[in-house]
């Protein structure tokens, strides 16, 4: 693909390897995906068949490098993928983009060689599953706080983890993890160090799976460290920095979440749209009904302003590949929108649709129910008007 340049005016362009793309993912997600969508909704049960094909595509690790496993593409092509699985179904996408963007960027960014070869090459390949942990029982946006352990034995060959996270989307399955763990309480954030966890080790334990509102398919749960070995080669960056890694990794999650919203928008408004042409009443399609029509002008317009915004932060991380700059403030605006939008969307398209609509009969109702994390993971939309404002007052 072409290199950007480090022109600040730089465009984001769709290229025919970026059409190629979009249309095979297109063609995928509705033939692979869509069909399977609802029944996994029902049952939780984790899609490995389908991720290890979108893995086979390249899907795992679109912005990696091919020496690495993987595509070796741009964040655009992440952003038209997320699109089109997440239209297909939220699921989905929430997998892709944890190993996209969670677990690979982060790799690719503070990683070691050893540490690429050993724990990029087979998640962005496919073969493996890659996953996140920050959170904790009592530790979510103030991560500070967070009650996880890691101390270096006397030898200072290997970390003893002790502590429990929560919230670990592929938590159930994951075969690696970075895992963000306190190594000096008394520096709070400042003592934070990142982790790469090899999940098959002793002492590392998979904790219950969480019963959720929506992307069900998408496992989620507890993990428990007890006296887990980790070896200090395993330290992802520099001990103590890993709040920075974190919150840098984040920058690239926010972009994928308000792409999974904007798919999820995109299904249920075509959805509305398609309804509102074929169902009568009062003597015509509901569609020739004014207010009918304002809320479909509403959801069309939130869904484009939408694109824009995850356009500009896209184009916003190419421009960081080359001058070494944060994307911060694109990506929280794109992500916080976007999923407000999803929100907007999905309420509107179950109201077109009326009683049916809260049916499970039809998938509109699963998009309101998995519309509704885009607002809460990746950081809150609370957080993300902090992030917006303080960028804007220059505090820090």
């Amino acid at each position: 693909m072409t290199t950007p340049s480090e022109d600040t005016t730089l465009l984001l362009h769709m290229t025919a390897e970026h059409e190629a793309l979009q249309q095979a993912v297109r063609n995928f997600a509705q033939k692979e995906i869509a069909p399977i969508a609802a029944e996994h909704d029902e049952s939780g049960e984790f899609p490995l068949d389908t991720i290890k094909k979108m893995g086979a595509m390249g899907l795992m690790g679109i912005e990696v490098p091919e020496e690495y496993g993987g595509a070796g593409m741009d964040t655009l092509a992440y952003v038209l993928t997320m699109i089109e699985v997440a239209k297909a179904d939220a699921s989905h996408s929430t997998i892709v983009s944890v190993n996209n963007s969670l677990y690979c960027h982060g790799l690719m960014r503070f990683g070691t060689e050893a540490q690429k070869q050993q724990f990029l090459v087979p998640v962005a390949g496919g073969d493996k599953i890659g996953a996140y942990s920050l959170t904790e029982p009592m530790s979510g946006s103030d991560a500070g706080t967070m009650a996880s352990r890691a101390v270096l034995n006397d030898a200072g060959t290997h970390y003893v983890i002790n502590g429990r996270k929560s919230w670990v989307t592929s938590g159930p399955v994951a075969d690696f993890i970075v895992a963000f763990i306190m190594t000096d309480p008394d520096k709070k954030h400042n003592g934070i160090t990142a982790f790469m966890i090899d999940t098959t080790k002793p002492g590392f334990i998979r904790g219950k799976k969480e019963p959720k509102l929506g992307i069900r398919a998408s496992a989620t749960s507890e993990i428990v460290f007890d006296n887990y070995e980790c070896p200090v080669e395993n330290v992802l960056g520099e001990v103590g920095k890993g709040f920075k890694i974190a919150m840098t990794v984040l920058d690239a999650g926010r972009i994928g979440i308000a792409s999974q919203a904007l798919g999820v928008a995109e299904a249920a408004y075509e959805a509305a749209v398609q309804y509102a042409r074929e169902r009568e009443a009062f003597g015509g399609p509901i569609g020739q009904l004014q207010m009918i029509q304002q809320k479909i002008a509403d959801m069309k317009t939130r869904i484009e302003a939408s694109r824009l915004l995850i356009y500009n932060a896209a184009l916003a991380k190419e421009r960081s590949k080359h001058n070494g700059g944060r994307y911060t403030l694109e990506a929280s605006m794109a992500k916080l929108f976007a999923s407000e939008t999803a929100a907007f969307v999905t309420d509107e398209a179950v109201q077109i649709h009326g009683g049916i609509g809260y049916s499970k009969e039809l998938p509109v109702e699963r998009y309101y129910r998995d519309a509704r994390i885009t607002r809460i993971y990746e950081g809150t939309s609370e957080v993300q008007r902090l992030v917006i404002a303080r960028n804007e007052l220059g505090l820090r």
